[in-house]
């Protein structure tokens, strides 16, 4: 949090959670569908004659009924909520297209917040208690990392663009009604709540203040994942960067079914861990049967377990749920919010944390244009059946990431890379892994980023262009919320020996963690590697100096990561696979035990170091046998 800009009632949020479990409120559709509302009483006298029916668009209430919105957030608060929200799960451009209403999104989002304000105002004056609004976010009616098309699987009819337009405009209007909170909820598509938080946080700036954020996902099934396919720790990666206040799961399931994903979330976050269920599984009506003393019964044992600091509830959940929730955890302490060791926590549809622990990471390296001349043939095509197969073959073969380069002259290099990633997206075998997006073009990367709901690295950014650029771009991969390869390349370009090598990633790594507050562990330098056998005897040494470079860079900095593409230091035997096998295996023995963490390798011709042939291997170990 950037404590400084909160407001004293953000602090007062923020304080309270330390102190004690805090009551969210319960289901706003449902208290609004127990009122059985015409369509003239959804139209009110402004939309009598709309041209399309309106009934069923709840959030159009706070225009044509506010009456009956205020009177539902004030029975929460008297029922023990600490926090409402506002309604407007619906309030998008893109959900209100339904009823052709996408003009006043922002009308809707001021005059909830507005309503909701009020109503916390007022409960306070009466009782001296303070009270919070959330303002709410709701997902959408469309999902930006999956296709609507099954015989289409890369097409997508929303962009990660046109959501952070929509959800600016409704974070604006949120905060001018007077939101203490920004709550972004129900979350089936990670993605999309990437492009909610970018949202939440350029228009923070722009508004020069800071409010807490609560990201709320929802796992769909027994299946433990989000419609999109994540898994909690895997979603909780994907949203981590915007150091949300709270971060919890919502809706779809009851508490009962939620308990094994919400001791998950308290286990994997370093924040605040909310739940608010839905009253159980939905009857053969879609109704909702949970009383509220059950639903009740099932927090406070969440609480009594450690898992939560916030506690509501969400389909089905009456203003009775919500007393009764209150009553039963009044004394039982908040969970204790645990320190988790640093890490690079990265994902795709599941997590790959990367530690001083871990073993070495492979990255594949076949879907690279640059590196592959079978795929870049392949794209060339125009044949991506075949390019996502290599992809497959990768991760079948032990690529616990895929390296994505689309740097090719006749290519449209973004179009090419969305398309690739969109399709990807749909593989749940390729999927589940994270993705380097790799290019040496910013507009490449900043395309990737905008098509990958998990954690992914950008590959690369540099002090190439100096240091403005370098940290503009690194800003932009925190707000993407993306981990980041240096490459050692300054303003003079490549660092080709020992000492610039070191000496520009210590540069590149104060820049980075004292002008912007990167984290150190979300940092891979790539101190280059550089073929060696060349016949120029000045790249003698060309090996010799990455190790060194590396053992270096994690005695200076060593919670960083360092990386590298290992085909390049065989590069002079193109063509004679056994010996460059054998080189690359004798490299990286070498390199690891120096500390390099992660390397772009071809996962499926990758020889074990004690397996090598014994000659072969001292022949082609001779120029880095001083490593060892």
């Amino acid at each position: 949090m950037h404590d400084t800009r909160l407001s004293a009632r953000a602090q007062a949020f923020l304080a309270l959670l330390r102190e004690r479990l805090v009551i969210f409120d319960g289901g706003m559709g449902t208290m609004i569908q127990g009122h059985a509302l015409s369509e003239a009483q959804f139209r009110g006298e402004r939309f009598a004659a709309w041209r399309s029916d309106l009934r069923g668009n709840n959030d159009l209430l706070v225009l044509t009924q506010p009456t009956i919105i205020s009177t539902i957030h004030r029975q929460y608060l008297k029922a023990g909520a600490d926090v409402i929200s506002t309604n407007t799960f619906n309030s998008s451009p893109v959900s209100q297209a339904d009823y052709g209403m996408e003009s006043l999104v922002g009308e809707f989002n001021l005059a909830a917040a507005r309503l909701a304000r009020q109503a916390a105002d007022e409960a306070s004056a009466e009782t001296g208690a303070q009270y919070f609004v959330a303002g709410a976010l709701g997902p959408t009616s469309r999902t930006a990392s999956l296709s609507p098309d099954v015989n289409d699987p890369g097409f997508r009819n929303i962009s990660f663009d046109e959501l952070v337009a929509g959800y600016t405009m409704a974070v604006r209007a949120l905060v001018e009604g007077g939101v203490d909170i920004i709550l972004i909820e129900t979350v089936f598509d990670t993605l999309n709540a990437k492009a909610a938080l970018f949202a939440v946080r350029e228009a923070l700036d722009q508004a020069g203040v800071d409010l807490p954020i609560i990201v709320s996902g929802t796992i769909t099934d027994a299946s433990g994942r989000t419609l999109s396919g994540q898994t909690t720790e895997a979603f909780w990666n994907s949203v981590r960067h915007a150091r949300p206040a709270v971060v919890g799961l919502n809706c779809a399931l009851g508490g009962k079914q939620l308990r094994p994903y919400i001791e998950e979330m308290a286990r994997v976050a370093d924040t605040y861990v909310c739940a608010y269920p839905n009253a159980g599984l939905p009857n053969a009506f879609g109704g909702y049967d949970e009383t509220p003393e059950q639903t009740a019964a099932i927090l406070a044992e969440f609480a009594a377990s450690g898992f939560v600091n916030m506690v509501g509830g969400c389909c089905g959940t009456t203003p009775d749920h919500i007393r009764a929730i209150a009553g039963a955890v009044a004394g039982l302490a908040p969970r204790v919010v645990p320190i988790i060791p640093r890490a690079c926590r990265l994902s795709g549809l599941e997590p790959l944390n990367i530690d001083a622990d871990s073993l070495f990471v492979n990255v594949g390296e076949r879907t690279n244009v640059t590196g592959s001349a079978k795929f870049r043939k392949l794209i060339e095509a125009g044949d991506y059946t075949a390019a996502v197969d290599i992809a497959r073959q990768q991760v079948a073969n032990g690529a616990q990431m895929i390296d994505v380069n689309m740097d090719e002259g006749m290519l449209d290099s973004p179009a090419a890379m969305t398309k690739l990633l969109s399709l990807i997206a749909g593989e749940p075998d390729i999927a589940r892994v994270p993705v380097m997006i790799d290019s040496s073009k910013w507009s490449v990367i900043e395309a990737g980023l905008k098509c990958v709901q998990g954690r992914p690295i950008v590959n690369s950014i540099s002090l190439k262009e100096g240091e403005e650029a370098f940290l503009a771009h690194a800003r932009l991969c925190m707000r993407y919320g993306a981990a980041v390869v240096v490459m050692a390349f300054d303003e003079r370009g490549q660092a080709d020996t020992l000492e610039r090598k070191v000496r520009i990633c210590e540069r590149a790594y104060g820049l980075l963690t004292e002008r912007i507050g990167f984290a150190p562990e979300d940092i891979i330098f790539d101190p280059n590697i550089f073929a060696v056998a060349t016949g120029i005897e000045e790249h003698n040494r060309y090996s010799l100096d990455f190790i060194e470079a590396t053992a270096a860079i994690k005695q200076r900095m060593p919670s960083v990561h360092v990386s590298g593409g290992v085909s390049n230091v065989s590069f002079s035997f193109r063509g004679n696979d056994p010996v460059r096998e054998a080189m690359h295996s004798v490299f990286l023995y070498h390199a690891i035990r120096a500390g390099m963490t992660m390397g772009i390798v071809n996962a499926g011709q990758l020889g074990v170091y004690d397996e090598l042939n014994p000659e072969l291997r001292e022949l082609v170990g001779f120029w880095s046998r001083s490593a060892a």
